[in-house]
């Protein structure tokens, strides 16, 4: 993060008294090393929150919203409240150092959620927060004052679009449809391809180890539900081949299976 470090001023708690320890709490939920390990509990309020166990306590994370349960000045999230403040002032102004580490707050917030929700198998709702840091991120990219500070935040865009490719396929398998599942990686590839080519290192797009295991999933899939090549698949090579008539026809296809879902 950006901005200078300062002492931190520790205030003691009024009424503190032994009832207030983790130790049940701990005891009765240890930590496991190499384990993501995580609940959804209710809360006395009948509302639901996030717990993941680290190594030194309970992490506690709001299902909705911002995680932290804060509404950053009035707003949802840090991104609305950029989003709202792009639109008074355009597209010319540099994110100033408390801005930076606000964004910097939520993109860690928001991995911490993405990755409890991939944990719990709620896909759909890892692929919301994914998307939430893809267009934090964007947000980044249009007003960062520095190219050092945008880098910072893009070296991680793959692994945030492995996480919502992840999250998508499983979803879709989740409705029994492998196809669409395939699908959801191929387009996935295609999207971390783009960024490698943006950033010019297409080179090292095939070697890329979240590429590898994602391509690694996807034949997985395609062996154990007996999937062979999808119609965007057989679309992309009767383009390639020039076969535009077999093309049209597939693309007719697609059209259809969409109307039907």
């Amino acid at each position: 993060m950006s901005g200078e470090s300062s002492a931190i001023d520790f205030e003691p708690l009024d009424g503190t008294s032994l009832a207030n320890h983790l130790d049940d709490l701990l005891r009765d939920w240890p930590y496991e090393p190499d384990t993501v390990s995580v609940r959804l509990v209710e809360c006395a309020d009948g509302r639901d929150v996030i717990q993941m166990r680290i190594e030194m306590g309970i992490l506690q994370l709001e299902a909705t919203g911002r995680p932290d349960g804060i509404r950053p000045q009035g707003r949802a999230t840090y991104l609305e409240y950029l989003h709202d403040l792009e639109a008074d002032e355009g597209d010319a102004f540099p994110l100033d150092d408390e801005q930076c580490q606000e964004c910097d707050r939520e993109f860690v917030q928001f991995y911490h959620r993405r990755v409890c929700w991939l944990a719990l198998q709620e896909y759909e709702r890892a692929i919301k927060d994914a998307d939430h840091t893809l267009a934090l991120m964007d947000m980044c990219s249009r007003h960062s004052p520095s190219e050092e500070w945008t880098l910072s935040h893009e070296q991680y865009r793959p692994f945030v679009l492995y996480h919502r490719i992840q999250a998508d396929a499983m979803a879709n398998l989740l409705n029994e449809d492998a196809e669409a599942a395939i699908q959801a990686i191929n387009r996935g590839l295609d999207d971390i391809r783009r960024f490698f080519t943006t950033h010019e290192i297409e080179d090292r797009f095939d070697d890329d180890d979240l590429v590898r295991r994602l391509i690694e999933l996807r034949e997985s899939l395609r062996e154990q539900f007996d999937v062979g090549k999808t119609l965007q698949e057989q679309l992309a090579e009767a383009i390639a081949d020039e076969q535009y008539e077999l093309a049209a026809r597939l693309r007719d296809e697609l059209r259809n299976n969409d109307k039907k879902r």
